[in-house]
């Protein structure tokens, strides 16, 4: 399986455990893997058939406005969970990194979701079969 990756995407989201550190938006890096066949878009050449990469930058950046987190492991879910439903690749994987200790380069945390989980999840969430 191809796949499409954003590193490192630079945004400001507001998290953090204490209300403190929620107050002031705080520089965190997203990198984005999906998974998808592009196959045809690179036949093709149509980028119709492919991820727009910078959409997803896009929608990335401005995720952040009116939210706040308290773990960056729930930025990490919804980031997720927002990239398969707009933009369908067949898994993705987040990392989200932040700077919370200064003798360290970052703290992150990853996690990969498929398309057919966070499908399953949301018909049990919403008690349909």
């Amino acid at each position: 399986m191809s796949k499409i990756t954003i590193v490192d995407l630079e945004v400001l989201y507001h998290v953090g455990v204490p209300d403190e550190e929620r107050a002031q938006p705080q520089r965190l890096l997203l990198t984005v893997d999906m998974a998808f066949d592009f196959s045809a878009a690179a036949m093709n050449d149509r980028a119709t058939k492919t991820i727009d990469y910078s959409a997803v930058a896009q929608h990335l950046l401005a995720f952040g406005e009116g939210r706040s987190w308290k773990l960056i492991e729930a930025v990490a879910t919804d980031v997720a969970d927002l990239v398969l439903t707009e933009f369908h690749p067949e898994n993705v994987m987040v990392e989200v990194k932040k700077f919370p200790i200064p003798q360290a380069h970052y703290v992150s945390v990853s996690l990969t979701k498929s398309r057919t989980s966070f499908a399953t999840r949301k018909r049990v969430a919403w008690g349909m079969p």
